[in-house]
């Protein structure tokens, strides 16, 4: 939380950082995470294993102050990776606080103590310091790539809120401004999850650019690793810069220098001067070979040897040079670049969508007293015959060697963390299918026949089923649950008393 490489930088500075949460219990005092998490957005689950950090920075001369600056900085840390939300509070708190210091803060902790919980879909007013922030909680049902509704009830608040457009999207024109020609090689790097370093000149930048990379997959998550901020005080600074095995799947920002030496074996990495917004284009930084890097004074660049699966985008950038010229605002060309990355992506994931959708089991195939089908397995091979006719070129324009890109995604974190969850969604899609199939069915008629031990193991087996419903939050109506429910004390008073007291108990 506090800037190394101040070259005589002075004021305030806002960056962002996220750290490994050490061992120990893991998320266990958020006992609301299943529910958030089902209904956010995947990028914007709360993290289980991670903590953001959100800094506002200050330094400025004072001859009272031993070293000659007073240099502090305000952090909020949190699981939720709201960066527009966390960072607009610090800009209101942080100046008070330096100001007033401790009671200022007890205050403001006192009032945000009072906030309530973040439930996607629904619009909250946040009073801090006399104002309120009034912010949209994105849900997993918004259509992608439609913008917030600018207006929302007001409610005669009083002053009137500050609004913000949205709760975690960052400028991205203004952060992809010198890569912009490439920007199809760094979706590609994303993607994949390769090992790419930032090199910037401050922390701003370095986040910055590492946050506006790793949302430019949405609505896929990037599964892998990433630090927007990381010094050399990091403990994973070993790990990280070790040289007897390849480099760990992770994006990270530095600005230390001392980074050009010791990353200098990884395969991709991006040097970016200070991100201007000037009236033309700025200078585009040229794609090089990594042994160039030697030299201490690196030039802005991409330092890599990958060649991009894909073609580029020239409209795009044809769009975006034409945006600049006429002075476009900045927002709108964000909302371009991101509309442009969602469509690429979403090209690209359509078609495992539908081969995935494939795999489960016919709805006939569950009946209610025998556990649910399988899902079949994920055939790589399968899934590449159906590109044929149902592959990315039927929505995308791009041309290239999408086959030879499906083929390197498949051994990427990103793959198996979507196969992850996408698997456990229809797992969970076949216990309530199967939940509904014992509703439907008629218990007496199955009873006639069966002996006490049958019947005890299906009352076992059915209480697993409840418990297990409501603990992971499946899809199931509530009316659904309650009759499962009836079901088994139906079961259970067919049953001899002695019987019944014992599973009373149980």
């Amino acid at each position: 939380a506090f800037v190394v490489s101040v070259s005589g930088g002075l004021g305030d500075t806002q960056f962002s950082f996220r750290l490994r949460q050490s061992g120990g219990q893991r998320a266990a005092h958020y006992e609301d995470d299943g529910e958030y998490n089902r209904e956010a957005p995947l990028t914007l689950q709360r993290e289980s294993a991670h903590y953001f950090g959100y800094v506002y920075f200050r330094q400025v001369k004072d001859s009272s102050m031993k070293r000659g600056y007073f240099q502090k900085s305000l952090v909020l840390v949190s699981r939720l990776p709201y960066v527009n939300l966390f960072q607009s509070l610090l800009q209101l708190i942080a100046p008070e606080y330096f100001d007033k210091l401790e009671p200022c803060l007890e205050a403001v902790c006192n009032e945000i103590d009072q906030w309530p919980p973040p439930v996607p879909g629904q619009t909250l007013n946040l009073p801090v310091m006399g104002i309120v922030i009034q912010v949209r909680i994105p849900s997993r049902v918004d259509k992608p790539g439609s913008s917030p509704v600018k207006q929302f009830n007001q409610e005669n608040l009083l002053p009137a809120p500050l609004v913000l457009p949205s709760i975690h999207e960052l400028d991205l024109f203004r952060c992809f401004q010198p890569v912009l020609i490439h920007i199809q090689m760094l979706w590609e790097l994303m993607l994949l999850g390769e090992p790419i370093v930032v090199m910037a000149p401050s922390p701003t930048v370095s986040s910055e650019m590492v946050l506006a990379l790793t949302s430019c997959l949405a609505p896929l998550r990037y599964c892998c690793d990433y630090r927007p901020y990381f010094t050399i005080h990091d403990s994973e600074f070993k790990e990280y810069t070790t040289r007897t095995q390849a480099p760990p799947n992770i994006a990270v920002g530095v600005t230390n220098p001392f980074f050009i030496k010791t990353l200098q074996h990884w395969p991709h990495i991006l040097r970016v001067g200070e991100l201007r917004m000037s009236g033309d284009l700025p200078k585009q930084v040229k794609v090089k070979k990594l042994a160039k890097l030697k030299t201490l004074d690196t030039k802005p660049g991409i330092y890599t040897s990958y060649k991009t699966f894909l073609h580029k985008d020239k409209t795009l950038i044809k769009r975006l040079l034409k945006g600049i010229q006429r002075k476009r605002p900045s927002e709108v060309q964000s909302a371009l670049l991101r509309r442009h990355l969602l469509e690429l992506t979403q090209s690209f994931i359509i078609p495992l969508e539908h081969y995935i959708a494939s795999l489960m089991p016919l709805q006939r195939a569950i009946t209610p007293w025998k556990n649910p089908p399988q899902i079949r397995p994920f055939r790589q091979e399968d899934f590449m015959k159906t590109l044929e006719h149902a592959g990315p070129q039927l929505t995308c324009v791009l041309k290239g060697d999408w086959l030879g890109l499906y083929r390197r995604f498949f051994k990427s974190p990103n793959f198996d963390g979507w196969y992850r969850q996408r698997h456990k969604e229809m797992t969970q899609k076949l216990e309530a299918l199967h939940l509904e199939a014992i509703c439907e069915a008629n218990i007496v008629a199955w009873m006639k026949d069966k002996s006490e031990v049958e019947i005890v193991d299906l009352v076992l087996k059915l209480r697993e089923k409840l418990v297990r419903a409501r603990c992971q939050h499946l899809p199931v109506k509530e009316e659904t649950l309650q009759r499962v429910g009836l079901y088994i004390e139906t079961i259970i008073g067919s049953l001899p008393e002695d019987l019944q007291t014992v599973l009373h108990h149980h």
